[in-house]
């Protein structure tokens, strides 16, 4: 006679082991995964003597918080206030952010909904302009900003973020998800596209706007093209410290290490309140 009993129990222990494993697996990507922000923190906090040592050493014996004290004294000391810098990169990246937002929101809606001819080229080419890094595209840029009398403006940092394509591309493929018949009856009630856009495709489509802001703030966060800026009033608070890091290596590589933390803060906790919106675009754009 089978003992049912037996080969359920059997089947529930190898589906926990499983389980186990799977996660143990996740668990051990995971820790490799912040590594390397486990290591910028523990540099933030080491002395000058701990820094030089080779090979580097992974913990610190006697952590201190002189990097960030001299961080701050160095920033007390440039000519430009350090509020300066904060508001050029608060307004550069708020800016353009929302900008792009609205922009790549209202691109992908006739994209995903609307057919009209050469459709297919032109979201071939964006997916294309995926490819391309900012470095490539700097000198047809810095041309254009040129004839258009943009450089050393604020614009000429916002601007070229606002026609971003990777907000366009994961904009379209989640509006595609949100089903024909509520815009078909949005139409039988006589809302207009506008109206239809902003009352049904915008509410609608919030993982994926969410998901945008999130990966638009990192970009223009980080972002050191100063090449199109040359007044220090109008740079960014990246570039200030990189500045300040740079003037002297060896001397400044604690300052430089604090810099690092404190500016990997905004997108880190960002992240950590969008990260369920996130995975949910990531599923609707299938990017895996």
């Amino acid at each position: 006679m089978i003992n049912l009993k037996s080969k359920t129990g059997d089947k529930a222990r190898r589906s926990m082991i499983g389980n186990m494993m799977v996660y143990g697996l996740i668990g051990l990507l995971a820790c490799i995964s912040m590594l390397p922000l486990v290591y910028a923190l523990v540099n933030s906090l080491k002395p000058i003597d701990e820094l030089l040592q080779f090979p580097p050493r992974f913990i610190v014996v006697r952590p201190t918080l002189d990097s960030y004290k001299d961080l701050f004294q160095l920033v007390s000391s440039l000519w430009v206030p350090l509020s300066r810098y904060m508001f050029n990169t608060m307004f550069v990246t708020s800016l353009g952010t929302l900008g792009h937002v609205l922009f790549a929101s209202m691109a992908a809606y006739p994209l995903a909904k609307h057919g009209f001819p050469g459709k297919k080229p032109l979201f071939a080419a964006i997916v294309m302009a995926l490819m391309f890094v900012p470095s490539v595209t700097f000198m047809p840029l810095f041309i254009l900003m040129t004839k258009l009398n943009l450089v050393n403006t604020y614009w000429a940092l916002i601007f070229p973020w606002i026609g971003s394509s990777l907000g366009l591309f994961l904009m379209k493929q989640f509006i595609e998800q949100i089903p024909d018949q509520i815009l078909e009856a949005a139409r039988i009630d006589g809302s207009s596209e506008f109206r239809t856009f902003f009352t049904i495709i915008m509410p609608n489509a919030l993982p994926a706007i969410m998901t945008v802001i999130l990966f638009q703030f990192n970009q223009m966060w980080n972002y050191t093209q100063s090449d199109l800026v040359f007044s220090e009033s109008l740079k960014m608070v990246r570039t200030a410290f990189e500045q300040i890091a740079q003037e002297n290596s060896i001397v400044r590589m604690g300052p430089g290490s604090a810099a690092s933390v404190i500016l990997m803060l905004p997108p880190i906790l960002l992240f950590v309140l969008l990260q369920r919106k996130v995975v949910e675009t990531m599923t609707f754009a299938g990017i895996k």
